[in-house]
């Protein structure tokens, strides 16, 4: 699903509210997720799920067109794991 066709169902299933509204609660949501990620907060949503950040360690890789050996420096990506309430709900 994109922000896009969120924003979509949101207003379909709130239609006393203005879209431009939830367009700016959806931003809000997922710029105040994305903040607290850069500060290497924790962000727990119950029932669905926490997303959070994890170091990869500095390593050595392979460059698959040609096969030499790259340096592949450390870096911090997300990560999200899913809630119980939601692996239920799609395991049902």
């Amino acid at each position: 699903m994109t922000r896009s066709e969120l924003i979509a169902k949101l207003a379909a299933r709130n239609p006393t509210l203005y879209h431009r509204d939830i367009e700016r609660l959806v931003g809000t949501i997922l710029d105040e997720i994305g903040g607290a990620l850069e500060r290497g907060d924790r962000v727990e949503l119950r029932g669905f799920g926490a997303f959070s950040v994890r170091e990869r360690k500095a390593r050595l890789g392979r460059n698959p067109r040609t096969g030499t050996s790259v340096e592949v420096s450390e870096k911090k990506v997300p990560f999200f794991k899913m809630g119980k309430g939601m692996r239920e709900r799609l395991n049902r």
